[in-house]
C-alpha cells in the first residue's frame, strides 16, 4: 500500500501539527502525512471494519496517530454504509449512474456503522495549531463538515475530495460545499487532482481552502 503522493504539491507549503483524516480507509493518507509531517499528531477516522486491520498494521507503534473506528457526520447514530467493489468507492450514498459508468463502482453489500460528530470525539484543546482537516468520503463531504461545525475554527486548512456532478445519489457538489465553508471564513487557495472523464469532462477534484484571515 502506498502513501497518497499525489497530495505532495498541494499540501508541501505548511508544517501541520495536527491531521484530522476522515475517511482513511487503509491509511493511505496517513502515511503521506507521516511521512511529510513526522512530528504531527494524526487523528484517523474509519467507518468499515474491513480496512481497520490493514491500517492497524501500517502504523503499529505510532504513538502519535490514533485510528477511531467510526465515521464523522451530522449527528451521533449509527447508518448504513454501502460496501463496493472497491472500498474506498464505498459510501453512505448510493453510487449514482455516472460512478458506475465511469468508475464501474458496484455495491456488494451494505453494513452498519457508527458516525460521530466531530466535537463528541476530539475537543479543541487535542488540535494544535496549524491543523489540516482532510475530508475524502465519496459524496457525504457536506454531511461530515456539519458534523465538524463546532471545530471549523480550530483548522487552519481544509482539504476535501469533492465532485462536479452527481457520483453519488444526493450529494451536495462542489459549489455547496464551498459556499458553506465561504459562509464559515474559508476561502477556496488551490484546486488539485482533477479528474477529467474523456466524454463528461471534470468529475470531481481536490479543494483546498484556509482560514480567510490566515490566507
Amino acid at each position: 500500500m502506498a502513501a497518497s503522493i499525489e497530495h505532495s504539491s498541494s499540501l508541501g507549503a505548511v508544517d501541520y501539527k495536527t491531521i484530522v483524516d476522515v475517511g482513511a480507509n487503509v491509511g493511505q493518507f496517513a502515511l503521506f502525512a507521516r511521512e511529510r509531517y513526522p512530528t504531527a499528531t494524526i487523528f484517523s477516522f474509519e467507518p468499515l471494519e474491513d480496512c481497520w486491520g490493514v491500517f492497524s498494521r501500517i502504523f503499529e507503534g505510532d504513538k502519535h496517530l490514533q485510528l477511531h473506528r467510526c465515521g464523522i457526520g451530522p449527528s451521533n447514530e449509527d447508518a448504513a454504509i454501502n460496501v463496493t467493489n472497491e472500498n474506498d468507492s464505498s459510501s453512505i450514498l448510493a453510487p449514482a449512474p455516472t460512478q458506475v459508468e465511469v468508475f464501474g463502482t458496484a455495491v456488494h453489500t451494505t453494513k452498519k456503522v457508527e458516525l460521530r460528530r466531530l466535537a463528541s470525539v476530539l475537543d479543541s484543546g487535542q488540535i494544535a495549531a496549524p491543523a489540516l482537516l482532510k475530508i475524502d468520503v465519496q459524496g457525504f463531504e457536506l454531511d461530515v463538515l456539519r458534523g465538524c461545525e463546532e471545530l471549523l475554527t480550530c483548522f487552519d486548512s481544509i482539504y476535501v475530495e469533492a465532485s462536479y456532478v452527481e457520483l453519488y445519489q444526493t450529494q451536495a457538489l462542489a459549489g455547496d460545499v464551498i459556499e458553506f465553508l465561504r459562509a464559515r471564513g474559508f476561502a477556496l487557495r488551490g484546486v488539485f487532482n482533477q479528474h477529467l472523464d474523456r466524454s463528461r469532462g471534470p468529475l470531481q477534484a481536490d479543494f483546498l481552502f484556509k482560514q480567510a484571515h490566515k490566507s
